[in-house]
């Protein structure tokens, strides 16, 4: 069993944010889901908690109420090894209610906040090279979505 797992905080719309969520990438699927009991506070039919694996890590879900709201202070980051992964999440995610950010940064339709980055920028950042530095943090820094042939460029010099 995994022994730190990270609850999300919903106001209802659990089921679409699961079907949603695991859809997004492999190894993702739900675990388990309880519903209230008749003590409450929602309806039997309603779903309390439910916990499921994005790319084999553990989240639960929360059916709480208004009284929390996600933001951008806890996000979500999936590194992704291809421009078309980066590409792909970045469409599914900032449609149907869901916003870009800035610098690989976006918040679903439920508003919960990702990032969508790559580890190749993570080592072009944690080069010994401070000019390639200096330039692919400028370069990331006015990006909404990654480009990481973009930064690649910027890196460089070219």
């Amino acid at each position: 069993m995994q022994k730190i797992v990270t609850y999300l905080w919903f106001d209802g719309r659990v089921e679409e944010a699961l079907e949603f969520y695991t859809s997004l990438l492999p190894d993702s699927r739900v675990l388990n889901i309880t519903n209230y009991s008749e003590v409450g506070p929602g309806r039997t039919d309603e779903i309390m908690f439910a916990t499921f694996e994005l790319a084999g890590q553990r989240f639960t879900i929360v059916n709480g109420n208004t009284f929390f709201k996600p933001n951008a202070a806890m996000s979500l980051c999936i590194n992704c090894e291809s421009q078309a992964e980066i590409d792909r999440l970045w469409d599914a995610m900032t449609t149907n209610g869901g916003a870009a950010s800035v610098a690989g940064w976006l918040t679903d339709r439920f508003g919960v906040s990702w990032q969508i980055t790559s580890p190749r920028l993570q080592e072009m950042l944690a080069s010994d090279d401070s000019a390639g530095v200096v330039r692919v943090t400028e370069a990331f820094m006015t990006m909404t979505k990654l480009d990481i042939a973009e930064l690649e460029r910027a890196f460089r010099g070219d």
